[in-house]
């Protein structure tokens, strides 16, 4: 599997929506697409689906569209998924998963040797990636676990919720207290130059597994902003941004976001954020669409709020450990097995796609 953070770090979605082509009658959930010159992920995710949100297809075409998201030729063939998740309308959620822990329990075979559990860390808070009450700690967790019986491994773990993120790199991974935290950005460390302190950080201090999940991050501002209608980077000049503490900003390092550019704020959690951009003490709030859109839901505050139809970053996550652990590359590479297995089967996408389900269900 080849790793394609690199290629999304940096990319702009300037384009993408200024001038938005006819869209064809013939874009559907629960259908296969031809793209059509013109297209892009956007104006086919609204009309299959009335938003612009493309997440959903993303993630059920993520090899063919590896190349670059932003560039789509035509003819290539893109699976719309039906509203739930599902791939096609004959097909069951949670179907793969059965029948790789069924095949996995066949083939497992008695080891005497006795190797200590692995020792996950993470947090809670974040649905639906990983939070305590979701279905096995929620969608990230989920795969982590998975990840440890697949691709040849039969290893035993457990998973602890530290609620306060930045311990995880500053203390317990260090420390040896844990051994992976779940999960991750990772920054284009191949543009050390462009990258603030953390970000370098991240760089040299920790190893990173494959990604294990790829989202575009919005930039949302209030509604009535001089931000709202920014078409390039360069125009959100003097904006105050907000992004989480512990949710890195080298994306925006890349993109020349910068201090005295702009200004940062890094509260603790998402919400705080979401809070700070409707009381006007910030003038962007940047995170992956499914957070922020929760938050403003929690609030009660979608028609209050923008997301720019024309700018994103990409992001990836992954597992870390520490450099500093002397067994960090071992646990990395047993989890880069499973998670390749996990693709190749499409285990990886039932995971996905039942625990963004659940989610959904439960914020109803």
């Amino acid at each position: 599997m080849k790793i394609i953070s690199d290629k999304y770090r940096s990319t702009a979605l300037s384009a993408m929506l200024v001038a938005l082509p006819a869209i064809a009658s013939a874009q559907e959930a629960c259908t296969t697409y031809t793209v059509k010159s013109g297209d892009t992920l956007g104006t086919i995710a609204q009309a299959a689906y009335g938003s612009y949100d493309y997440q959903m297809i993303f993630n059920a075409n993520r090899d063919a569209l590896a190349a670059n998201p932003n560039n789509l030729p035509a003819g290539l063939q893109l699976v719309l998924p039906c509203e739930d998740g599902r791939l096609t309308a004959d097909s069951e959620l949670n179907s793969i998963i059965e029948q790789e822990t069924q095949r996995q329990a066949a083939a497992r075979t008695t080891n005497n040797s006795y190797e200590p559990p692995l020792k996950f860390v993470t947090s809670n808070d974040w649905a639906p990636f990983t939070d305590e009450t979701l279905t096995g700690g929620g969608i990230f967790v989920r795969m982590a676990g998975t990840a440890m019986q697949r691709g040849g491994n039969d290893r035993g773990y457990n998973v602890s919720y530290v609620d306060d993120w930045m311990s995880h790199i500053e203390v317990l991974l260090p420390t040896g207290a844990f051994d992976v935290s779940i999960a991750w950005e990772a920054p284009d460390c191949t543009k050390l130059d462009l990258l603030g302190e953390f970000s370098v950080r991240m760089c040299t201090e920790f190893d990173f597994s494959l990604p294990i999940y790829e989202t575009a991050y919005s930039f949302n501002t209030l509604a009535d902003s001089k931000y709202a209608n920014a078409r390039a980077f360069s125009d959100y000049a003097g904006a105050k941004v907000c992004r989480p503490e512990a949710w890195p900003i080298s994306d925006l390092e890349v993109q020349g976001l910068v201090e005295p550019l702009v200004s940062y704020v890094h509260p603790k959690a998402p919400l705080d954020c979401a809070e700070m951009l409707l009381k006007g003490e910030v003038d962007l709030y940047s995170i992956e669409a499914e957070t922020s859109a929760s938050n403003f839901k929690e609030l009660n505050a979608n028609d209050q709020v923008s997301a720019n139809p024309a700018l994103a970053t990409f992001i990836s996550y992954h597992f870390i450990t520490a450099k500093s652990n002397p067994r960090g590359r071992v646990y990395i590479a047993m989890l880069n097995r499973g998670i390749t297995e996990m693709r190749e089967s499409g285990e990886w996408y039932d995971i996905l796609a039942t625990g963004l389900a659940e989610y959904n269900k439960l914020s109803q």
